[in-house]
């Protein structure tokens, strides 16, 4: 039987623990999922072993100290931390530690600010990275010979990975099983740990499902909801007010005050979030790509593109195609 996958993930003092549980617990579901096929085995490798407090105070103990990893390392996993005024911790061993370990691994993936730590290290150089929304611009500004682009979940660059903040960490060892065992087993994962099934590398560290928050009425949100589902159908500001049985002027100021956005603000965005998806994640010509999401043509497609991205459907694709 081949041997376990191995899987390193850093601790260190104050790492975040959602960095590190994240990718571990996806893993572990992986594990109970799969149907023969090499498990993975997750290892918490510290400074020197025992046990490492977590930015959220709770203790983590480590399986072996960096001294200890050896050179089996088939997926390192770099979490990251920060200090109090929000800006990553370098820590100069672990950098040169991170670096040393990276020679020998099948593959790095760094999650959220711990793609500072990789850039320290000098494994992003010539790369295009992500991390935290928030950090972005101290990365690039720290490390310019790294393209950084803030919007993406995750990045692929060759064998190193990029993550962006929290729970897209999830999102990143999603995408490292299903490069792993197939598109399958991930999807399984997802389902079992109630997440978004798939939501691609390439899209928004802000989708519009997030991008407001929800408002004091229950009915403007479950109407958003209802939107994202049937992006296809009518949804002029008439036939939304209809559904709601409002007057179109007073829908139109309901929606306002609830979203701070007009409907069709709103509805634009929604369509061009999902043709996003489509372009990043199938081969859809792009006339159906405008068909699938109410946009109609690829010409209204491309004006909404044009409008919202700065970039034309086509030219998204290759960039995410290729980063995902």
């Amino acid at each position: 039987m081949p041997a376990p996958h191995r899987v390193v993930v850093a601790v260190f003092p104050d790492v975040d623990l959602l960095d590190v549980t994240g990718p571990a617990e996806v893993f572990a579901v992986a594990n109970r999922e799969m149907a023969g096929g090499t498990p993975y085995q997750v290892l918490l490798a510290g400074p020197d072993g025992g046990q490492v407090r977590t930015s959220a105070g709770v203790r983590l103990a480590t399986d072996l100290s960096f001294d200890q990893v050896g050179e089996r390392v088939d997926t390192l996993v770099v979490p990251g931390a920060v200090d109090g005024r929000g800006m990553p911790v370098i820590d100069p061993a672990l950098v040169g530690w991170i670096g040393e370990t990276a020679r020998h691994a099948g593959r790095v993936a760094s999650v959220c600010v711990g793609a500072h730590l990789l850039a320290a290290a000098g494994l992003l150089s010539g790369r295009t990275a992500t991390t935290h929304w928030a950090t972005a611009d101290r990365l690039a500004a720290e490390h310019p010979d790294v393209t950084v682009d803030p919007d993406p979940i995750y990045v692929r660059s060759g064998n190193v990975w990029t993550g962006a903040g929290i729970t897209a960490c999830m999102d990143l060892a999603l995408a490292l099983v299903a490069e792993d065992h197939g598109e399958r087993l991930a999807l399984a994962v997802a389902r079992q740990l109630v997440m978004y099934l798939k939501r691609p590398g390439g899209q928004s560290q802000f989708s519009v499902p997030l991008w407001l928050a929800p408002g004091e009425r229950r009915d403007i949100d479950e109407l958003r909801a209802w939107i994202t589902a049937n992006l296809a159908a009518d949804l002029s500001a008439a036939a939304l007010a209809e559904r709601m049985c409002l007057s179109e002027r007073h829908f139109a100021r309901v929606f306002r005050k609830e979203t701070g956005v007009t409907p069709a603000a709103y509805v634009e965005a929604a369509r061009v979030e999902a043709a996003r998806r489509l372009l990043e994640g199938t081969d859809e010509p792009l006339d159906q790509v405008a068909a699938a999401c109410g946009l109609g043509s690829v010409e209204t497609l491309h004006r909404a593109f044009r409008r919202r991205l700065g970039t034309t459907p086509a030219a998204y694709r290759r960039r995410f195609r290729t980063a995902a």
